[in-house]
């Protein structure tokens, strides 16, 4: 008998749950039956988007590929959907160790499998564990496959003895297309030194592979498994990375002269972020802006550029400054997956932290991020701080933060902002509204964003401005505004 799609719903990347109340082992192996007859179904290539991408329909004879991060029982429970697939009829097979989501992601579409698996929660907190779900073209599940899954939820599907699940490494084919895609000599003659911080996920050791063949100096923080990430969420956030910062003020007398620069990786290690030589932290979007900035300036890039709607202006000031053709998406990565299968976008990157680059996987890979970002380091010679400022003196000064607010009513809030939206925020003008996402409201100088989480009781509060005073006091009118000062 089927189950009915809502007590199992995917997300922006995927479903998560509290491990041991409603991610269990029981329903870990009703998504694995249920995309097994997914990818059974003779009408699977027929979904209207995905089949119009020209992507190589595999079938479920090619098999899935099933990865798991370092959180507690992800092995297990890799394991457990594995023998799922195998009982419904589809070859199933796990990796050998725990891997970040784009490996995951580059062994499906260099592997030829019909789909891939990652256990995983990403940057949630310990207590949760998730299922993402990776097509064949290696990238995020579209919303058309992820609601094809919900629908055929089983209530209680078999299961294949273990000893028939064959494990399958997949680092040294990472690690290659990671050579393929930076310069490591580059990296090797430059007068860096890097400290890269794997928050205790499954990002750690890639990264620090690769510095120790450039022979580049470099430290490795948190790279240890540790199922409870030391008590902090493997978010790339600036207040989980107090670590971080720790070791980089602790080097800057013993770096020899060295620009030091730290790179941070979150659970599953597609997401990036970075601090400069001083323990600054350099938020999401200041990364991207630099990364695409790197592209465009020293690797010709070519072709038009995908931002989330979240994402900083900086990133449409960089493309219009260079003639590239720039489309905002939805939030959420898989809104951004079809421009890089097909082509129509060279890179794509969202404000959570999330970048991808067409000429290596439709998918967010916060390892090779932060790679490129050395590159531009050794490129230029100059220090991340350094580099920050020629970027402000290219497209202006840009100060952001978000804020998450815990509000049931969310929904309704945003639709009484939309019907009666502020003259000002922060004593700036409201010009101008958007909505492609949730509600954002433009100003002089810079934007604030309400959008409601569709999945938690929370909504996120948004602002960039060209001013860091101006910012904090729009965030707190929005506030203000959102708490109790809305008829509802």
């Amino acid at each position: 008998m089927a189950g009915s799609a809502s007590d199992i719903t995917f997300g922006t990347d995927g479903w998560r749950g509290l491990i041991a109340d409603d991610f269990t082992f029981a329903n870990v192996g009703r998504v694995g039956a249920a995309l097994a007859a997914h990818l059974k179904s003779k009408g699977r290539c027929d979904l209207p988007v995905y089949a119009s991408w020209g992507v190589p329909c595999r079938p479920a004879a090619a098999g899935v590929l099933v990865g798991y991060d370092t959180r507690f029982l992800s092995r297990q429970f890799a394991l457990h959907l594995a023998r799922a697939m195998v009982a419904a009829g589809v070859p199933a097979c796990i990796t050998t160790s725990p891997v970040p989501t784009p490996a995951l992601s580059h062994a499906v579409r260099e592997g030829d499998y019909a789909c891939g698996v990652v256990i995983t929660a990403s940057h949630n907190p310990p207590t949760y564990n998730g299922v993402k779900l990776k097509p064949e073209y290696g990238g995020s599940a579209t919303e058309d496959i992820t609601k094809a899954v919900e629908g055929l939820l089983p209530q209680s599907p078999p299961l294949a003895r273990d000893g028939d699940i064959e494990e399958v490494d997949i680092v040294d084919a990472y690690l290659a297309a990671l050579r393929e895609q930076v310069d490591l000599t580059l990296l090797g003659r430059a007068s860096m030194y890097v400290v890269v911080d794997a928050m205790y996920g499954s990002g750690q050791g890639y990264a620090v592979k690769l510095l120790k063949e450039a022979r580049l100096p470099h430290l490795a923080i948190r790279s240890t498994v540790d199922p409870l990430f030391g008590g902090k969420k493997p978010e790339p956030l600036e207040e989980n990375l107090i670590p971080l910062r720790s070791v980089i003020r602790s080097m800057r007398s013993r770096a020899r002269g060295r620009s030091i620069v730290g790179l941070v990786t979150d659970g599953d290690g597609d997401r990036a972020s970075a601090m400069d030589e001083y323990g600054t932290f350099l938020d999401t979007h200041r990364t991207a802006a630099l990364i695409l900035w790197h592209l465009i300036r020293h690797r010709g890039l070519q072709g038009p550029v995908v931002k989330s709607f979240a994402l900083s202006d900086m990133i449409r000031t960089l493309a219009d400054n260079a003639g590239l053709p720039c489309k905002e998406v939805k939030i959420g990565f898989k809104w951004a997956v079809e421009d890089l299968v097909r082509g129509t976008a060279s890179f794509a990157g969202e404000e959570s932290g999330g970048y991808g680059y067409a000429w290596h996987l439709p998918e967010r890979d916060g390892i090779l991020t932060g790679l490129l970002l050395l590159e531009l380091v050794a490129q230029t010679g100059k220090s991340v701080s350094a580099l920050v400022k020629d970027l402000f003196d290219e497209v202006g000064p840009h100060h952001y933060r978000r804020l998450d607010l815990t509000l049931p009513e969310r929904l309704e809030v945003v639709e009484q902002l939309r019907k009666r939206p502020p003259d000002t925020l922060g004593g700036r003008c409201v010009t101008a509204l958007e909505d492609l996402d949730g509600l954002k409201l433009r100003l002089d100088g810079g934007w604030v964003l309400f959008r409601a989480s569709g999945t938690e009781p929370i909504l996120r509060i948004y602002c960039e401005m060209d001013d860091p005073m101006v910012m904090s006091k729009a965030l707190e009118e929005a506030r203000t505004l959102v708490v109790g000062g809305l008829p509802l």
